[in-house]
């Protein structure tokens, strides 16, 4: 039993970082076996939390201990996708003394504590909630069982726990000097704050805010009335919460609330922090949004002999190594849907979270054009996805079974189940061609592309989130023309880029692989080269401290940064 009042970081922190700080998410890919992630934020959450380690920072995340996950990820009998929800147990994890109530939905919730300790995984301690225990009513159990959960009393009471329960534990563990919010989700923290200090000025020398997403159903919304229901506002009330947050209308939007209360927020890569500026341009007295990109932690996503022969040059070896890595990849694709590829191929691989705006189809837009890429006898092409869509979002797993239809006697061409930390890794190791298709500017940052680069694999993207800081077309990757956003419809977007990615794909791409193999190897060590050490989750985690966490709020260049706007 982990007792707070005996708690103390676990190891000796570097002095350099002299603010200590509590990282609240609602998601964290820490490991394979601790499965309470979906995607791309706890990607992020858990590369951070290793480099925080690394760094010997005192950082520590506050999180949810999901007791079904997000969702396995299975096929059905006629190998569509299917959703399973099975039960978790973890003896990795230790039980703390910490548990407390909170008021949701008109009944006190207890909450409990488990404690994911440093030595485990190689990351930064971990504090994750659970209501899922016999004292709770059904109703409240409910609330720690699935991540995102669909049903709005429960996703609305996942934020409360995750805000208020997150800042009750650090109040157990003594305080912090700054809580750092990794999206919205745990706004509740800044309304408990709020509530205790009675000074927004006091919340905002505390608080610090990460948006990920320029889409609108990442930037969630809801109902006063509901939300204070739920007790989302810990007691306030609405009027001064309204005024606070300076919102008219029945309507709470999550990001400006929590850009209003932060002292300082941060985009995800320099065009989001672009688009970001632009998106809240209206928000009055909100914080100051500056663009710290997103990274992934080379140490954990970087196959080991692969770095040593790219560090020795050695061209040959590197081309076996992938040859090798491609092999281990092709026996997930054998084993799941009984197809054997080749590692003489070239391999093109799309995968990551299956949603409408990253376009997972795009390239089988015309399909007789992508059968005649893929089936040319003498440059073939093999295609794989992978990727695990929102359970309920019925037009994305439409897309998964589409793709599934179209390619399921095609000897060439995979979908694959299971896209989880284990799989991505597979995946980004044993691809030649890690493809990336958002609708610009909808992809904040795609760091998906980064932990494929420190495996060799060669990026062909659409010029967005994070690869307008990286690319140089045909060095270290292929990047398409950006498509006019203002002038044309989305039908016309989208086949403006379906043209220039099979553009790229066939007389750039297939035929520097197959013509020119020493350009080739070239190109995925210009590309290794490059990505690091910038796109090193290291540098994210000290840019963090720098520009975040270790400045001073000063209310005075707030309040002149908030005329110049609105001039």
């Amino acid at each position: 039993m982990i007792k707070a009042a005996e708690w103390q970081f676990p190891y000796e922190t570097d002095p350099r970082y002299h603010k200590s700080v509590a990282y609240f998410s609602m998601e964290f890919a820490i490991a394979q076996a601790l499965k309470i992630y979906s995607g791309g934020l706890g990607f992020l959450a858990g590369s951070h939390m290793r480099s925080a380690y690394e760094l010997r920072q005192p950082v520590f995340g506050i999180g949810m201990l999901w007791r079904f996950g997000y969702y396995d990820q299975i096929r059905d009998d006629n190998g569509f996708m299917a959703v399973q929800f099975q039960k978790k147990l973890y003896t990795f994890l230790h039980q703390t003394d910490i548990e407390f109530s909170i008021p949701i939905d008109g009944e006190d919730v207890l909450v409990k504590v488990y404690y994911l300790p440093h030595d485990v995984f190689h990351s930064a301690p971990l504090f994750l909630m659970t209501t899922d225990f016999p004292e709770n009513s059904d109703k409240s159990r409910a609330y720690s069982h699935r991540l995102y959960d669909n049903w709005p009393e429960n996703r609305a009471a996942q934020q409360v726990i995750l805000g208020i329960g997150g800042a009750k534990i650090t109040e157990a563990l003594g305080g912090v000097d700054i809580y750092h919010l990794n999206e919205g989700h745990g706004l509740p923290l800044a309304f408990h704050l709020f509530n205790t200090f009675k000074d927004i000025e006091q919340v905002r020398e505390r608080l610090v805010f990460t948006t990920h997403t320029p889409e609108k159903a990442g930037n969630e919304e809801q109902r006063f009335d509901f939300l204070e229901r739920m007790g989302f506002f810990d007691g306030l009330p609405v009027d001064l919460v309204k005024a606070t947050t300076h919102t008219d209308g029945d309507m709470l939007s999550y990001t400006p609330a929590t850009l209003v209360f932060s002292k300082m927020a941060n985009a995800v890569s320099q065009l989001h922090g672009e688009v970001s500026n632009d998106m809240w341009s209206h928000i009055s007295d909100r914080s100051p949004i500056i663009a710290i990109t997103n990274a992934q932690q080379k140490k954990y996503w970087a196959d080991r002999e692969m770095e040593q022969a790219f560090q020795e040059g050695n061209q040959h070896e590197i081309r076996q190594i992938k040859r090798e890595m491609k092999t281990e990849l092709f026996e997930v694709v054998a084993n799941q849907t009984g197809k054997i590829f080749r590692p003489d191929v070239l391999t093109i691989v799309w995968a990551r979270r299956f949603a409408s705006y990253k376009r997972a189809n795009l390239i089988l837009r015309n399909k007789q054009r992508f059968l005649d890429m893929i089936n040319n006898p003498d440059m073939p092409v093999q295609v794989i996805w992978a990727g695990k869509p929102y359970p309920m979002d019925h037009d994305s797993v439409t897309m998964f079974n589409d793709i599934r239809s179209f390619i399921q006697g095609r000897p060439n061409c995979a979908i694959l189940v299971g896209y989880e930390l284990m799989l991505s890794r597979q995946l980004k190791r044993g691809s030649d061609v890690w493809l990336n298709t958002p609708r610009r500017p909808h992809e904040a940052s795609g760091t998906s592309g980064m932990s494929a680069a420190f495996n060799g694999s060669v990026n062909v993207s659409i010029n967005d989130g994070w690869i307008p800081e990286f690319a140089r077309h045909g060095q270290n990757c292929f990047v398409t023309p950006t498509a006019d956003h203002h002038a044309l419809s989305i039908q016309e977007i989208d086949d403006f880029d379906h043209e220039n990615i099979m553009d790229v794909l066939e007389n750039e791409v297939i035929p520097a692989y197959y013509n020119d193999p020493e350009r080739w190897v070239k190109i995925m060590q210009q590309s290794m080269q490059d990505v690091y050490p910038f796109f090193d989750s290291d540098r994210m985690a000290q840019e963090y401290f720098d520009r975040l966490y270790l400045p001073a709020y000063n209310p005075v260049e707030r309040n002149l940064a908030a005329m110049a706007d609105r001039q």
